[in-house]
């Protein structure tokens, strides 16, 4: 047996093995028949090949409707990049720098009251943002903190429990529901697109912000991006179903801290809807990778642009 064979069936391994942990976190990702020959080898191997090109860090954009298993997919690539491919690699989220609770506060008063609710671009701190993916890129590399924000407690984890990354990553794994997303027209925010937008936006004022949001720090963070992933999720209303289980799993891991119960999920997306909306519309053609994602969460189809 070669050690290509060998060293492949010890990297599926892996895989099956953390598949398996997830399991108690009522993971919906099972081992389907195909799903790491035919999507996360290749994936990983692209990204393999994108880097060896130059040998320069590379930042992954990997986006999707929330419960999509950005998180999870994440996890699935680092595990096949380190043990495959040698590739030192960092994962974090977006939802990771978001602003502290008293920034969104003062935020929601001077701007919008639906600023107070983290999620939008808008509601992330764009400048450490910004900062810390430059950092991540930098030749002459230096220890960089990542910030975590604490999605239960709806605030940002102190200093003392960032992410810290020692040594210069290969690749940067970027994931979030709106990383890369683009601005809408201006004829797009006319009409209000559900009952929050309707009777909490009236002015348009939220919207308009969001999007100028786009337009500036935002536009400068993901052209920091060197490939994106874009998980197709079969339509909004998955979103909802799938974020209701990330709220079990959160339960599971934050020990019993606050979490959300279904009509406060189905009141909270309705802040992602636009965007999301919008991304499963234009993202197609932008994303350099994008696999949709059945009913049933199984990956179905992979498209490289």
């Amino acid at each position: 047996m070669s050690d290509k064979i060998v060293s492949y069936q010890r990297v599926k391994k892996k895989y099956l093995n953390f598949l398996k942990s997830q399991e108690a976190l009522s993971e919906p990702f099972r081992d389907k028949i195909g799903q790491f020959e035919n999507y996360y080898f290749p994936v990983s191997k692209k990204i393999f090949t994108d880097f060896s090109k130059d040998k320069k860090t590379k930042i992954i954009g990997l986006t999707g409707g929330q419960g999509s298993g950005k998180s999870t997919i994440s996890s699935i690539l680092k595990i096949i990049l380190k043990e495959n491919f040698n590739l030192n690699t960092v994962i974090f989220s977006i939802d990771d720098f978001y602003k502290t609770l008293k920034d969104r506060k003062i935020m929601s008063k001077k701007v919008s009251p639906l600023f107070l609710t983290r999620g939008v671009p808008g509601t992330h701190d764009a400048k450490l943002l910004y900062k810390c993916l430059k950092l991540l890129k930098k030749k002459k590399f230096k220890k960089v903190l990542i910030p975590r924000f604490d999605k239960s407690s709806d605030d940002r984890l102190s200093k003392n429990k960032w992410q810290k990354v020692k040594i210069k990553p290969d690749i940067v794994i970027f994931e979030g529901w709106c990383v890369g997303v683009t601005p809408q027209r201006k004829k797009e925010l006319i009409v209000s697109i559900n009952t929050l937008e309707k009777y909490e936006d009236k002015k348009k004022i939220w919207r308009n912000k969001v999007n100028n949001e786009l337009k500036n720090a935002y536009k400068r963070i993901f052209k920091l991006i060197d490939k994106m992933i874009f998980l197709k999720v079969p339509s909004f209303k998955h979103v909802y179903k799938w974020r209701l289980l990330q709220e079990r799993k959160l339960k599971i891991t934050s020990k019993g801290k606050k979490i959300m119960n279904a009509l406060q999920v189905k009141n909270f997306i309705m802040h992602y809807e636009r965007l999301t909306k919008h991304m499963l519309k234009s993202f197609d053609k932008k994303a350099d990778m994008v696999i949709k994602i059945d009913e049933k969460h199984r990956l179905k189809s992979i498209k490289f642009n």
